[in-house]
C-alpha cells in the first residue's frame, strides 16, 4: 500500500497542482513549510457533520452578532509569503475583536475557536503544535467515527487538554470562547455529537 508520493519533476508537480485547482479538489490542500499536503477527500460523515456543526455555529456565532465562521479557511504565521506555511481547518471561528487578522486570501494569527474533525490516519495531530504557536486560542478536535472529544486551550504557546466540567449532573467540555459545551452520546447504539448553549438562550443540538 501506497503511503506517500515523492515528485522531483517541477513541471509534473506544477501540472498536478493546477489539476485539483481545476477540478475543485485543493479546498482543503496545505503547506507546511513550504511542503505541499494533498489530504484525503472528506467523506460523507465527515461533511454531514461538519455541515451540522456548520449551522450550530452559524445560529450561535453570526446570529449572535458574535463574529464570524468559515468553512476551509487558510491559516497562516505570516501575513506575506503565506502560502509558504498555511494549514486549513474544518471550521474557523473569529470573534469580534479578533487577534486574528483578516488578509483577505488567509487569516495571519490563530483565530478564536478552530475544529477539526479527525478521520483515521490523516493529519490532525502534527497541526496542533501549528495552532498553538500562532495563538488559536481553543481547538475542539472530534473524531469522525468514535466521536471521541477533546477540547484544548491555549496556554503559553502551547494548546493543552481541558478536563470535562459537571453540568446538570453530566460531564461536559466546556468552551471557554464560545458559549458551547460539548460531550459524546450513544443513541441507539450510534454515536452523536451532543452541543448546548451555556447561555442564557435555549439551544441542544445532537449532530
Amino acid at each position: 500500500m501506497v503511503t506517500g508520493l515523492l515528485i522531483r519533476d517541477a513541471g509534473l508537480f506544477d501540472q498536478l497542482i493546477q489539476e485539483r485547482k481545476r477540478k475543485g479538489i485543493d479546498l482543503y490542500d496545505e503547506v507546511w513549510e513550504g511542503m505541499y499536503v494533498m489530504p484525503s477527500m472528506p467523506n460523507n460523515a465527515h461533511q454531514k457533520l461538519l455541515d451540522n456543526l456548520g449551522d450550530i455555529l452559524t445560529e450561535v456565532v453570526k446570529r449572535g452578532k458574535m463574529g464570524d465562521k468559515y468553512q476551509g479557511a487558510n491559516v497562516s504565521d505570516r501575513r506575506k509569503g503565506w502560502e509558504y506555511n498555511y494549514r486549513v481547518p474544518d471550521m474557523v471561528v473569529v470573534l469580534n475583536n479578533s487577534r486574528a487578522i483578516d488578509c483577505d486570501t488567509h487569516f495571519c494569527g490563530g483565530p478564536d475557536f478552530l475544529v477539526e474533525i479527525q478521520s483515521p490516519g490523516d493529519d490532525t495531530e502534527e497541526k496542533v503544535p501549528f495552532y498553538g504557536q500562532i495563538g488559536v486560542r481553543e481547538l475542539l478536535i472530534i473524531h469522525r467515527d468514535k466521536r471521541t472529544l477533546r477540547l484544548l486551550r491555549l496556554e503559553g504557546e502551547e494548546l493543552v487538554l481541558v478536563k470535562p466540567s459537571p453540568l446538570e449532573g453530566k460531564e461536559w467540555l466546556v468552551s471557554a470562547v464560545l458559549p458551547l459545551a460539548f460531550r459524546r452520546l450513544v443513541s441507539r447504539g450510534t454515536p452523536r455529537t451532543q452541543v448546548r448553549r451555556t447561555d442564557a438562550k435555549p439551544g441542544l443540538w445532537a449532530v
